[in-house]
């Protein structure tokens, strides 16, 4: 007998009531995880996740996704990056970076361009003065 299963996204998350369900059968049924990975057609890896993350915090529902996971090491220069702008409002990414690298750490424009984002910086080009014209006859 071949068990056909459907189809299922892989990237979301499953309910909280099955990994309950699943975390249950480990610790009152006596299954293994292998067997109730099985039992509750999910994969071997995940049961042992949801088994680490309840030995560990108690909690079976998943993890937050997403949000930033690295901007930790850019922001730890936030006081200097934001003074370094407030005293040179015309640095180029490139000069900010070559800054930074003067310090010791390296960073992609686009780190840095982030960076400059999320504090709401804005560059504002200087407009340019029209050349006077002499009234001419």
């Amino acid at each position: 007998m071949i068990l056909e299963f459907p189809e299922r996204e892989t990237n979301l998350a499953l309910s909280r009531d099955i990994r309950e369900r699943v975390l249950s059968a480990i610790a009152t049924g006596g299954l293994s995880h292998r067997a109730a990975a099985k039992r509750f057609v999910v994969s071997i890896a995940s049961v042992v996740r949801w088994k680490q993350r309840f030995d560990e915090t108690g909690e079976s529902s998943p993890r937050p996704a997403g949000g930033d996971q690295r901007s930790a090491r850019i922001e730890a220069h936030r006081t200097y990056l934001l003074g370094l702008v407030r005293r040179q409002p015309d640095l180029t990414l490139e000069e900010i970076g070559q800054k930074l690298q003067s310090r010791g750490e390296t960073f992609s424009t686009s780190v840095i361009d982030r960076f400059i984002v999320r504090h709401g910086i804005t560059f504002k080009k200087k407009l340019r003065m029209r050349a006077s014209r002499k009234d001419g006859t």
